[in-house]
Order: C-alpha cells, then structure tokens, then sequence
C-alpha cells in the first residue's frame, strides 16, 4: 500500500542503520565488521572428500555470526550487498583463479576496483551455483537467499569488468529444518531431495563454484556438488561465508 511504503521510507530517514553486526549507527555492515570476511580459509569435511575442495570467508562466531542470523533469520535484506561483496573479493582468492574480464572490456589496474580480488583475471568465466533453501524458508527469507548474494557477488565483479554469471541450477524439495541434525541424519535429509534443475544449468565452459552461507557437516555441500556432478557439471569449488566448529 502506498501509505505503507511512505511510512517505511520515512522511518528509513528518521532511523539510521545499524550493523548487524556490532550495532552501531551508520551501514548495515560497518567497516570494522566488514574485515571480519577477510580471510579465505580451507575447510576440510569428510563428506566431501574427492568431490571438491571448501573454503569459507569466516568462522561461526561473533559477528560474522550475527550478521548471517540477522540476513537469513531477521529480515535484514540490506546486507545482501554487503555479504556479496565479500564473496566478490574472495573469487579471485581461489585456488586456480577461475575469473576472466568481460567481452570487450579493457584491462583494469588493481586501483580501480571497489574490493581487491588479485589481478590479472584468469581466462575463464566463472559461475556461482547457489545451495538451495526449502521453499518454506525462501518464503520467510523473501526469496532464496544465496540466490540474491550470488546475484550480488556477480553485480560487483561485473562492474569491475570480470565474466560471471550465476545458474540456479539446484532445487530442494521435501527436506526439513537441518538444525539440530547429526551428520548422518543430514545426509538422509537431503537424499533423493536435492535436484538438478536442467532450465538452471551453467553456461559451457565455466569455472563453476557452489555458494552457500555455513559448512557444518557438509552434507548440504555434498549432496549439491554431487547432484551438479550427476548431471554432467563439474564443481571447482564451495565457497562458503562461515565453517562451523
């Protein structure tokens, strides 16, 4: 409703954000919490052994923590951004780089760029896969939310002039809330519910990289890597925002 919207946007105005992470007044990530994505750290589970390697940006603890229970639980959509950017300036982190400049763009000094993901961009396209919610979450969470991150992600290295694109190409369908599980009761949660969705597949000839937001067991990251590999798409990597444990 219109009167709605107003009040919403006045309430903007009258009312700063706050970080999510610390609470001060100003952004919805401040600078001191946005170091806290700074580090691309190796993640090792069992259950992805001989599937792919996992990193994550951050540990599950403080305020990386709050910050993804404050996107994914408390509606705080206004760190979309934000989050993607820190996957953004992981990307070129990643072992063997994975990132090439777009089509006709021309070369970009390190200077130029909003984060700083490591120069010069590898000679492939890249492509974020992003894990898939229950539809009864994306509902509360308006939408698959590692959806809108990878989107976000890719906005970014876009307008630094890299080629990424990001495919949909997983569905989760039956599955209940994973929090509480134990590692083989994930697994079992997951089987048979986790699907490649053809519509969704990756363009040829990319890097492709399955985002997430946590690695706890791996199961999540196990089963996506493995429904992407049934289906004749090759993973280089997950990239995580947060490793638990």
């Amino acid at each position: 409703m219109p009167g709605c919207t107003l009040r919403v946007m006045v309430l903007d105005l009258l009312v700063p954000a706050r970080c999510a992470g610390c609470g001060v007044r100003g952004a919805p990530c401040c600078v001191v919490c946005s170091q806290v994505w700074g580090s691309l750290t190796e993640v090792i589970r069992t259950l992805l052994a001989g599937l792919a390697p996992v990193y994550a940006l951050a540990r599950h603890r403080g305020a990386a923590r709050r910050m993804l229970i404050a996107y994914k639980e408390r509606g705080r959509r206004d760190l979309a951004p934000f989050l993607g950017q820190a996957i953004a300036a992981a990307l070129p982190a990643l072992p063997g780089g994975g990132l090439s400049p777009a089509r006709g763009s021309p070369a970009l000094a390190a200077s130029t760029l909003p984060f700083a993901p490591a120069l010069p961009f590898a000679p492939t396209p890249l492509c974020l896969v992003p894990a898939p919610s229950r539809r009864s979450a994306s509902r509360v969470r308006g939408g698959p939310h590692m959806l809108r991150i990878a989107e976000a992600a890719a906005r970014q290295m876009a307008a630094v002039g890299a080629e990424v694109f990001v495919a949909p190409a997983l569905e989760l369908k039956g599955a209940r809330d994973a929090v509480g599980l134990g590692r083989a009761e994930r697994v079992a949660n997951l089987a048979g519910r986790l699907r490649f969705v053809p519509d969704g597949r990756p363009p040829p000839g990319c890097r492709v990289v399955v985002l997430d937001d946590i690695v706890t067991t791996g199961a999540t990251a196990a089963a996506c890597v493995a429904a992407l590999k049934s289906s004749g798409v090759a993973v280089a990597a997950v990239l995580t925002l947060l490793a638990a444990g």
